[in-house]
């Protein structure tokens, strides 16, 4: 039998829908964020102004621009400019006009109010429809390394800038002694020993600018690191008053020097150098963190951190969690966020009263092989002695049948949500550079994921209704 194709015509002129809304399917994610910034108090928003573009654009229209293109991982502005010319929903949010980069870059830059708004009003749309609980939830929190938009290459360690200053001022007093010298050999064409050494003192002062910024680094994580090494001896000491046995070497004492590999990044310097993938190479980086609610899998709490691991992170990731949530009943969290200075800042007042808030938190790595013995079914573990400390308490609550089943979530909430937040929107490197800048982009991001995963969870329906 002949084939039989579909005629394709690039010559008639077609009739396009008069209303934009119909060039989109009903129930597109463009429909749907459309009408939630519709609802939408844009108070906090601060206009362009002349010189930020050719052309004044009404803010609703590109905040859900932002919105939209961050949710489906069209993240540059540039790329975002080019959508609006590409792009039939990005045409219909933008009502068929074309906002050039500078406008859509300088928006989103200046409004960090309002983006920090859009996030709380999205958790307020979730709970309007009944997919976010209001109060007592259960969060599981993470963090995940994303790049910089540096290079690791741009950066110099202390060590390194100490040795490259000495050999600058070796190079100054050289290029002014030939200078003395009548006779001296001359420099290359194109070269002067005035240039050269105002470069060489110009590049000395930046590193010294470098190393100063590394000790000052260092100055404050010593703090934190004394205050952590005279909890620990207060802990060795109580244990000595108990009675009980107490192992291992007394820890040693920190160090308020800087270490000889830490390192100062030339073009982000308020970036730093992490462990990425397994560990085994390192990236500059930041640190996003997220909390996420179990259930619906909406995030509800994120930040941006310059620590290079989630030890000190717990306590203000669970502070940053948004205001419609009320109130958290139970954190999920790993390994790498325990201590047990955390847990109970998370679960009592400065005065020492219940915040009602019970974390479940791993000691220790776990495989997730599962032997013989862990499929057979175990009495429930007997509780510690009152005053126990919170290590003995914690392995008790993920002993019990109850903390098994509560812990079990935790892999399976927030790290889906970074791997779509990564693989499907595809955000793996910020395009801002600065901690208060990156963290609104991070903001943006988590706002962008919500608005997707509302869509998915039934703001479809909504969409199709309006």
């Amino acid at each position: 039998m002949a084939a039989r194709f579909v005629t394709i015509d690039y010559d008639t002129p077609l009739i396009l829908p008069p209303n934009l809304r119909d060039w989109v399917p009903a129930g597109h994610l463009a429909h749907f964020i459309l009408d939630a910034v519709e609802e939408m108090d844009l108070r906090q928003i601060k206009v362009n102004d002349r010189g930020t573009g050719s052309e004044q654009y009404p803010p609703r229209m590109l905040l859900a621009l932002l919105l939209y293109c961050y949710a489906t991982g069209c993240f540059s502005s540039r790329r975002i400019e080019q959508a609006t010319q590409d792009s039939v929903p990005v045409r219909l949010i933008c009502g068929d006009t074309h906002p050039d980069h500078d406008t859509i870059c300088t928006f989103r830059r200046e409004n960090k109010a309002l983006v920090q708004e859009t996030f709380v009003r999205v958790l307020e749309l979730a709970q309007a429809l009944k997919f976010l609980q209001v109060g007592q939830i259960t969060v599981a929190v993470d963090g995940t390394k994303v790049l910089a938009h540096a290079s690791k290459h741009s950066a110099v360690s202390y060590e390194h800038a100490g040795k490259t200053i000495e050999q600058l001022d070796l190079e100054v007093k050289a290029l002014m002694a030939k200078a003395e010298q009548a006779d001296s050999t001359p420099l290359q064409d194109g070269l002067s020993i005035p240039e050269e050494i105002i470069r060489r003192q110009e590049r000395k002062a930046a590193l010294q600018k470098a190393r100063a910024e590394i000790e000052t680094r260092a100055q404050a994580r010593y703090a934190l690191a004394l205050a952590e090494h005279e909890q620990k001896l207060a802990g060795r000491a109580a244990k000595k008053e108990r009675g009980e046995r107490v192992g291992g070497k007394p820890p040693e004492a920190p160090t308020p020097q800087p270490g000889a590999g830490d390192q100062y990044n030339f073009t982000d310097p308020e970036s730093r150098i992490m462990k990425a993938g397994s560990g085994q190479h390192f990236e500059q980086s930041y640190n996003a963190q997220a909390a996420v609610e179990v259930d619906s899998r909406l995030i509800v709490g994120q930040r941006v951190s310059q620590a290079p691991n989630d030890k000190q992170e717990l306590v203000p990731t669970v502070s940053a969690i948004a205001a419609p949530v009320e109130s958290v009943g139970t954190v999920l969290t790993d390994s790498g966020f325990y201590s047990e200075a955390a847990v109970c800042a998370v679960e009592q007042t400065p005065a020492g009263e219940p915040t009602g808030t019970t974390v479940y938190a791993a000691l220790e790595k776990k495989e997730h092989h599962r032997t013989v013995s862990d499929l057979e079914q175990q009495p429930e573990p007997v509780a510690p002695a009152p005053g126990a400390p919170m290590s003995e308490v914690m392995k008790y609550r993920l002993k019990t049948t109850v903390g098994k089943a509560q812990y079990k979530l935790r892999q399976q909430t927030v790290e889906p949500v970074f791997g779509i937040i990564k693989s499907v929107l595809g955000f793996r490197q910020f395009l801002l550079r600065g901690l208060d800048k990156v963290g609104l982009e991070w903001q943006l991001v988590c706002v962008a994921y919500n608005l997707k995963r509302l869509h998915r969870l039934g703001g479809l329906k909504l969409a199709v209704a309006s």
